[in-house]
């Protein structure tokens, strides 16, 4: 597959789309981005796995970083692509293969931006963090990622979208003690003491703290319960798995304790938890990039890899023509006129 970077944005897109590029089989859409990009004599272009990176090095007073990944969440009878009125169907449309298309018409169409600028297509965003190509390079070659900003190509509207929750998932165990259940004042039914946990959780009133000037909203969820031992038994465990979604405002480590104070009665044990980032808003080149691109900056309610330009000291935000709740649905698409949107609006950065 062969992409023609002199077509229209959006008639790049259908064609990215129509490379199947599910989290692990990226090697097609990789093989065909290094292609793209290999003739183009302002770039210097590298292979990482499946990651791509294409530099300019014109000894610009700043360098930005514009990132995506290439992957997508399994086909769901959603290929190929098709077009209905103006919006563009097909898995990964909205995340994120139209903000793919963006990068590719950048790299190929501003030869000499007035900021140097480092162009990064990475692997397995969409599954375990241990995959994650960006987080593999942030290891074993930071240098690629380093800049004065980044810009996370992540569905948003449209809209600058600044830093990220953090997120942790942590296990809260209600014991109690085995019976027969024709004698159940015998034993202690933990199945009935988590009621206390789903308690708390009812109770749980979300923090909306302003961030750097963007409001956050917090979240507090249980999403599994897992007890019993059979039929006719009382059960001495049940186990509520939490998602507390929280703001960049909190470390990871403040995540934990407010965690364990919440559930005091309780065994508390973290099984997955990623860092939140704050906006960086304030930073002269997210300054720039605020006025270029135009519109109110909000705050990014999920996780994304922002947070891992912020852990190596990058302000990041995420910005790109997909719609986030169409983000791995059957139906999923793009607005057509938000690609265009888009590519208009970071090619006026880009040469401001």
């Amino acid at each position: 597959m062969r992409l023609d970077l002199g077509a229209d944005v959006a008639e790049l897109t259908a064609a990215i789309v129509d490379v199947e590029s599910v989290s692990g089989s990226e090697k097609d859409l990789a093989d065909a981005v290094e292609e793209a990009l290999r003739p183009l004599p302002h770039l210097s272009v590298e292979r990482d796995g499946d990651a791509v990176i294409a530099r300019t090095s014109l000894g610009r007073s700043e360098r930005v970083v514009i990132a995506g990944h290439l992957d997508t969440v399994p086909v769901n009878g959603n290929l190929p692509s098709r077009v209905e009125g103006d919006r563009l169907y097909g898995c990964g449309t909205s995340d994120m293969k139209s903000g793919l298309a963006v990068m590719l018409k950048l790299a190929a169409t501003v030869p000499e931006p007035t900021r140097d600028v480092t162009y990064l297509f990475y692997e397995c965003e969409e599954v375990e963090a241990a995959r994650n190509g960006l987080a593999r390079l942030a290891v074993s070659r930071p240098e690629l990622l380093a800049g004065d900003f980044a810009v996370l190509m992540e569905p948003t509207d449209a809209a600058i979208e600044g830093g990220c929750q953090g997120t942790m998932r942590v296990e809260v165990t209600a014991r109690g003690e085995r019976a027969h259940s024709a004698r159940a004042w015998m034993g202690s039914n933990a199945i009935h003491k988590a009621g206390q946990i789903l308690d708390i959780l009812r109770a749980y009133e979300p923090r909306k703290p302003v961030v750097d000037g963007l409001e956050y909203h917090e979240g507090l969820n249980a999403v599994f319960v897992r007890g019993g031992v059979a039929g006719n038994v009382i059960p001495d465990e049940c186990v509520v798995t939490v998602n507390y979604r929280f703001a960049p405002d909190k470390t990871q480590a403040d995540a934990e304790t407010y965690l364990r104070e919440l559930f005091v009665a309780f065994e508390v044990k973290v099984v997955d938890a990623a860092e939140s980032a704050r906006p960086g808003l304030t930073h002269p080149a997210a300054a720039d990039f605020v006025a270029a691109v135009g519109g109110t900056p909000r705050a990014k309610l999920g996780w994304t890899d922002v947070a891992r330009f912020s852990a190596l000291g990058v302000p990041a935000v995420n910005y790109g023509p997909g719609d986030p709740p169409l983000s791995h649905t059957r139906d999923e698409y793009v607005r057509i006129p938000r690609i265009h949107d888009c590519e208009q609006r970071m090619r006026t950065w880009l040469t401001s």
